[in-house]
């Protein structure tokens, strides 16, 4: 691939606006409060933005794009049925709480409605959680690099990935150890805006070239551009689901233990000026997000669409090995529309199946739209547009960490009594500490090519058992600390041991499941990922309520305003009726409806 000199000079300016962010925000950064919650100071559309943005990167780009090549349309259930609703209810509903009894975290909101067993269980694992998070987007970022070979020509070409996980590591690194969130929330809302201009054409051109979505569906099977048919039974859709999976396993556990409880992006809305700023940043994120579909899914369908011939620059050949295409004697390298058999990044080497035949990268979807649609300059801008969504999801999950880091479990159990100073300076090394674990992760996530598949098994294993425990805590006030102590840990030993009986068809025991004993094979790597969360949730549930039942719950005047019988309304007297969260809620989830109906 040969980049023009309009190309390297968008992708520097980028690189240096946002470096620079940074250090303009670095003399603000005087406090703990202000490096962890920006002073709470940001306006709400920022915030929204920022909490959509927070979600916004290589799970969303590169990971939906994966998901669009590899199942269809049916991907977008992960927005309509898995974002959307869940975005809602936290606006109405867990903001409030959030906001109002002023914790730091979600771990440390858990201490507050339960104990400090209960927040340090949670602690831990959503620790673990973003590194993993943060790692997959930066093994996304690396091997964009490698595939592109940026670096091609300056070194060998064995060591571009390793390079590549490093210097996406120390940019990230850089402006959030000057910047803190405040500096993470202004270059998401920036990253927000480059992925639409630079997505958005790309979209455009595809579609002209395919002829439009009735070529789509003229080439690829009905299940893949229809988003409800064939969801009767795992056997006749792509995806290999059920209607059942779909609507408890994404639409309820998955999507509402993401949202309601994930504190990557209850910490954007945190930063909100008021509590009424912060009950409207997930309404006012949840409108561009469900027409992300058509930005982030649409390029990989347009991807395995074509025919024509595989993507120059890529890789070497250019030889097409697509359903219905004779290719003739097999190829040096396979394809299938645009997108290549996987290699491994470390070695080169193709990687296949148990059958010996070629696993495609999925991950490479969007990359070679870019690649094949996109001339210089307007290239320059759709590859910074990816290395931005990039950033953006390992700059969100770090952020996360050091703040989880510091107040949850630093101060809460190796220094109780250090000064403000001090944790502000173990912030910025917990900063550090995270992006070197990222590293680590980043090198884990090599065996998937699809890391949608990988993100959703981290999301199933500790936001789904996490979920049952804020519903009950929430709205049955009965629930003890010593319930969800039991149920957390319960329900995170029924997601592993689910995973570690169970397989994706064609996958190999291991990280991708089997560790145990194979007791069941599932369709795919989604459908396992669902199951694992509704076990997960339903055995924690089960053990919070029978241990809540036989133990001493809190007197009800240590839960007002964390229990929602016991909570006051938020006062809304003075807001127009179209101001009200409520109301946009209802408009948001009326538009959600009818997309839906319409690619049913």
């Amino acid at each position: 691939m040969n980049l023009g000199f309009i190309d390297w000079l968008i992708m520097l300016v980028y690189f240096v606006f946002v470096l620079g962010i940074g250090f303009a925000l670095k003399r603000y950064m005087r406090t703990s409060h202000d490096f962890f919650l920006a002073g709470r100071s940001i306006p709400a559309w920022v915030c929204g933005l920022a909490f959509l943005s927070a979600n916004l990167g290589a799970q969303e780009v590169i990971g939906m794009g994966a998901s669009g090549a590899k199942y269809g349309i049916i991907t977008s259930h992960f927005y309509w049925i898995g974002a959307v609703p869940a975005m809602v209810f936290v606006g109405i509903f867990m903001m409030p709480f959030y906001y109002g009894s002023k914790a730091r975290s979600v771990p440390e909101f858990l201490r507050m409605r339960f104990d400090e067993k209960t927040r340090a269980v949670n602690a831990f694992s959503f620790a673990v959680m973003t590194v993993f998070s943060s790692g997959i987007s930066m093994y996304a970022m690396a091997l964009l690099i490698q595939t592109l070979g940026l670096f091609h020509g300056l070194m060998p070409d064995k060591y571009i990935f390793h390079v590549s996980v490093v210097l996406s590591a120390v940019i990230v690194l850089a402006y959030i150890f000057l910047g803190g969130l405040t500096s993470a929330i202004y270059n998401e809302v920036l990253q927000f805006f480059l992925i639409v201009a630079g997505f958005a054409p790309l979209v455009w051109i595809g579609l002209r070239n395919v002829g439009g979505w009735h070529g789509i569906q003229q080439k690829l099977p009905a299940t893949m551009t229809h988003s409800w048919r064939g969801m009767r039974h795992a056997s006749t859709n792509s995806l290999g689901v059920e209607w059942v999976s779909m609507v408890m396993g994404l639409g309820f556990v998955l999507s509402f233990g993401y949202w309601c409880t994930d504190f990557l992006v209850v910490q954007r809305a945190m930063a909100a000026d008021s509590e009424e700023s912060a009950r409207r940043v997930p309404l006012i994120a949840a409108i561009p997000k469900m027409f992300f579909p058509f930005l982030v899914i649409l390029p990989g369908l347009i991807a395995v669409t074509v025919t024509s011939h595989a993507t120059p620059g890529l890789h070497e050949t250019t030889s097409p090995m697509t359903a219905g295409v004779d290719a003739g004697a097999v190829p040096e390298k396979h394809y299938l529309g645009l997108i290549p058999e996987k290699m491994d990044p470390v070695s080169g080497k193709p990687v296949v199946d148990g059958k010996g035949q070629p696993i495609y990268n999925y991950d490479l979807a969007i990359p070679a739209m870019l690649l094949h649609y996109f001339p210089t300059g307007i290239l320059g801008l759709g590859l910074t547009a990816l290395l931005a969504s990039f950033m953006s999801g390992m700059a969100g999950n770090v952020t996360a960490f050091n703040t989880v880091w510091t107040y949850d479990i630093y101060q809460s159990y190796i220094n109780k009594r250090g000064t403000d100073a001090h944790y502000l300076w173990m912030g910025r090394m917990a900063t550090i500490g995270g992006i070197v674990l990222s590293i680590g992760a980043a090198y884990a996530a090599t065996s998937f090519n699809n890391i949608m598949d990988a993100l959703q098994l981290i999301f199933s294993l500790v936001n789904a058992p996490l979920f049952a425990t804020f519903l009950l805590g929430m709205f049955w006030k009965r629930t003890t600390g010593h319930g969800a102590f039991a149920g957390l840990l319960a329900g995170t030993a029924a997601a592993l041991a689910h995973h570690g009986l169970t397989l994706p068809v064609e996958d190999a025991p291991g990280l991708h499941g089997a560790w145990l004993h194979l007791v069941h094979i599932y369709p795919s790597d989604m459908a396992q990922n669902f199951w694992t969360a509704i076990f997960a949730f339903s055995v924690n549930m089960i053990v919070t309520i029978a241990v809540s039942l036989v133990t001493e719950p809190r007197p009800e005047s240590e839960l007002v305003g964390l229990v929602y019988s016991l909570t006051p309304r938020p006062v809304e007297g003075h807001l127009e009726w179209y101001e009200k969260p409520v109301t946009l809620g209802i408009g948001v989830l009326a538009l959600l409806a009818a997309l839906n109906l319409v690619f049913a």
